[in-house]
Parts: C-alpha cells; structure tokens; sequence
C-alpha cells in the first residue's frame, strides 16, 4: 500500500471513532445552539496549529456569524513559529490577551490543544470558566496523557475544560511510517479537528432550526446571492469582531 493510501485508511479509522463521541457532540451542539439563541458568543482559539480550527469556522460559508476567534499573531506561525512556541509556554500570558474579551454565561469557548499541556490554552480555559461560559477543548487524549503539564498547576486543558473531545490523533500527531526516516509524517490534529468542530456546528445548527430559530449564517462571498448575505453580517458585526 502506498504512503499516501495508507494515511487516508489512518485518517478513515481515526474519524470513525471520533464521530463515535456522540454524547459529546450532542452536548457540545446544544451548547452552542443555546448560546446562539441567547445572542451569546462562541469564542475560539488554538495556539501553533490548532489556531487553524479557530479559524476553520470563523467568517466561513456555511459558518455562524456570532463567532469570535482569539487569533494572536503572537501564538501564531505566519511572524514567528519557534516564538510561537515560547509565548504559548508562558503562564499569566492569557490573561493579558483575554482582557480586552468578556466572557458571560450565555457564551461557550472553544479551544483547540493537541497536547493540551501548554499555560496559555489552561488558563484560557480557566479564565472563561471563571467568567460563567461553558469551555469546549479538542485535544489528543492519548498525548496530553503521555506527557506532564507545563503549567504550574499540573492541570491539562481537559482536566479544566467543562467537556473535551478526543481526535484520537498519534502522539506525537504524525501517522505514517516510512521505511527507515527516523520520524514519522502526516499530522492528524487539524484534518481530524476540523471535521470535529464542523460536525458540532452542523448540529448545533440542526438543533436551532428544529427549535424553530433560523440562526445567522454566512455564505460563499463567491456567490453573488453571497455576498449581499454577508455584506448585511459584517457591517451588523463590524465593530463587536474584531478579526472581521
């Protein structure tokens, strides 16, 4: 089997049992619909990598408008990787970013973690718990287990979260083996948690239309009925998101 077949039958299996959380995705959708029907807000956020699953259902066809994502350049890749690295390790460091943030009980806050072991993304988590919003983490179980916290408390972003979601990725997040490389390639986390994330929000959106609310939802800027959808959205927002 080539590498390439092999890492599609790994990804394959790795999504079926994801998608066999289902008592967790339900309870994750239903936070999030009830948080869209009390005008709440979903924030998001990940740090090195996971800071794509933020943005994987920020401003995003098909996506609700009344999302937030804590996109620092600082805990980003695109200015400074290795730096990334170092910010994401530093304790006290979340609350100087979340305060220009509030966080109320009807909101619920997502955030992505591969290791879950970093201070940034724990205290985040504890930060928002502490203001009253239901903290939702993606993580790989198998790795945040294997290693110790960096954060001074010895928590992991599961243990503070109010529910985690496994993507049931490798440690380490490579998956494929070849022949004699010392390492292994193709990472799993962000295929694995963008289907994660998109399923909670598919759900939470069937909940919402069942109930009889129609939330507010954009579409493809390259449609022409699109763009006058998403016009209308972003000068509504424009001033509470800052990232749109």
């Amino acid at each position: 089997m080539e590498a390439y077949q092999r890492y599609f039958r790994t990804i394959s299996e790795k999504l079926k049992v994801a998608f066999d959380q289902k008592i967790k995705i339900q309870q994750a959708a239903t936070w999030i619909a009830d948080s869209i029907e009390q005008n709440g807000w979903i924030f998001t956020s990940g740090t090195g990598h996971s800071h794509l699953l933020a943005e994987e259902i920020f401003y995003r066809a098909g996506g609700f408008a009344r999302i937030i994502p804590i996109l620092d350049p600082a805990l980003m890749l695109h200015e400074n990787a290795s730096k990334s690295t170092e910010v994401e390790r530093m304790e006290g460091y979340a609350a100087k970013l979340l305060s220009e943030y509030q966080f109320g009980a009807s909101d619920v806050f997502i955030i992505s973690s591969n290791s879950g072991r970093n201070p940034v993304s724990i205290e985040m988590a504890q930060i928002a718990k502490a203001a009253g919003a239901k903290v939702i983490c993606l993580t790989n179980l198998k790795h945040t287990k294997s290693v110790e916290s960096r954060h001074s408390s010895g928590l992991k972003l599961f243990e503070v979260s109010d529910l985690y979601l496994d993507n049931f990725g490798e440690i380490g997040d490579a998956s494929i083996s070849i022949n004699d490389l010392p390492t292994m390639v193709g990472a799993t986390s962000t295929v694995l948690g963008a289907a994660i994330v998109q399923a909670i929000m598919v759900q939470a959106t069937e909940i919402l239309v069942k109930q009889g609310f129609q939330p507010e939802i954009f579409s493809s800027s390259n449609s022409d009925e699109g763009e006058e959808i998403n016009t209308v959205l972003t000068e509504k927002y424009r001033a509470l998101i800052k990232s749109i």
